[in-house]
């Protein structure tokens, strides 16, 4: 009787170890399960919701390099560190607060999530996989007009803020378009906080719906938003100095960030990640040239 319990006890505790934190599953606990399990919230083109994006098309093709099942897990902001570490995470300040367990549900995360320095504390980033930033954006009717480029991002943030004194710009906390990341309390904004269930692809129809008069954007979101939504909206000027998104793992997948370091060189050199940026966001191009500068598209 005695070892049956001791059994029954050791199998609970291998699931609550596989279930938890999931310490040492690394690259060769992925290849010996046969599947990567990708982490994705539905976001802009990198994961649309309908199967595809550039994030999908890139976690394919990862699994395939590794000889092994692609699956998508659908996550939120909200639960995205949680379901990869398993302990949950969000901004404090200028760090990152634990405050919870939660059962890992996946090896890595990509859906164009921006390097931030709190979310370096939680997760372990990649090479940089596309260029990013964070722009003021208002409706077409405004009487907010944008800035004349000055050559210097620098200059160029300080009049964009400028023009945010007494006006209202909705903003999303514990994502890259946290009010608190950018000091837009010295601005006089009315800074106005979207609920927490918003999604950052409901942004653009909040500002249409007058839920105020401007909103933060990344860039990708703005591409998106900019072809979705042509003639109704317009990008005042940029908030953010150049910022990075990149594909997140668990600190310690030491070895299948490196796989996926090796793997990201490979298709940037030979055009295939060219390829598949130019069917996702074609005028990224225009604005960082200078970003896939190392590979023409073939």
């Amino acid at each position: 009787m005695l070892q049956t319990v001791r059994l029954a006890l050791a199998v609970c505790l291998a699931v609550m170890g596989m279930s938890g934190h999931a310490a040492n599953f690394d690259l060769a606990q992925v290849r010996e399960s046969g599947v990567l399990r990708h982490l994705g919230v539905r976001y802009a083109n990198f994961v649309t919701g309908a199967g595809d994006g550039l994030d999908v098309e890139l976690m394919r093709g990862f699994a395939t390099d590794l000889g092994v099942r692609y699956e998508f897990v659908p996550t939120t902001w909200e639960g995205v560190f949680g379901d990869l570490t398993g302990t949950q995470a969000r901004r404090h300040g200028d760090g990152a607060e634990r405050f919870g367990k939660a059962p890992v549900r996946g090896d890595v995360v990509a859906n164009g999530m921006t390097v931030l320095a709190w979310r370096t504390q939680v997760v372990a980033f990649s090479e940089p996989t596309f260029p990013s930033g964070v722009w003021l954006v208002a409706r077409a009717d405004s009487t907010l007009q944008p800035i004349v480029p000055s050559g210097s991002l620098d200059h160029d943030i300080v009049a964009t803020k400028g023009q945010l004194g007494g006006s209202s710009v909705l903003a999303l906390p514990n994502t890259c378009l946290d009010p608190g990341l950018y000091q837009l309390e010295s601005t006089r904004a009315d800074i106005r906080l979207a609920p927490k269930e918003r999604k950052l692809n409901e942004m653009i129809p909040a500002l249409l719906n007058r839920d105020a008069e401007t909103t933060l954007l990344d860039v990708p979101d703005a591409l998106v938003a900019l072809e979705r939504w042509p003639g109704e909206i317009k990008v005042l000027g940029p908030i953010s100095d150049h910022q990075r998104m990149a594909v997140a793992f668990r600190p310690e997948s030491v070895a299948l960030r490196e796989a996926f370091n090796a793997y990201f060189a490979r298709i940037r050199e030979n055009g295939t990640y060219q390829q598949m940026v130019t069917k996702y966001y074609p005028a990224v191009f225009d604005y960082f040239p200078e970003f896939f500068a190392r590979t023409a598209v073939r």
